[in-house]
């Protein structure tokens, strides 16, 4: 599978992290939309929002408790929008699941 998102997790890609454990890694958007967007990337190769099915409920549990300590780190806690597109219909470019963490402007 040539996955730019596995790549990434993987080292053979190299990008600017802000967070990484077992299960989740976070880097800042090469094309960034607001001053603030890091994508919150889980390790397991999971094409979109649409396959996430119970066995993924420990792996969603975590990445949320991540998310509010990353705002925090990244100076935003006190307002951020997090959003996952589904498919390429719906805006999604890279098949794998992804979180886009941002500040409002």
């Amino acid at each position: 599978m040539d996955c730019v998102f596995c790549n990434i997790i993987s080292g053979a890609i190299p990008a600017k992290k802000v967070y990484e454990d077992e299960l989740l890694v976070a880097f800042h958007d090469v094309n960034p939309q607001t001053s603030v967007h890091v994508l919150a990337v889980p390790k397991e190769h999971i094409a979109s929002a649409a396959v996430v099915g119970t066995s993924h409920k420990d792996l969603m549990g975590h990445l949320w408790t991540v998310i509010p300590v990353l705002a925090g780190q990244l100076g935003i806690a006190d307002g951020f929008r997090v959003v996952t597109n589904s498919g390429e219909s719906a805006g999604q470019t890279v098949p794998h699941l992804h979180f886009h963490l941002q500040s409002p402007k």
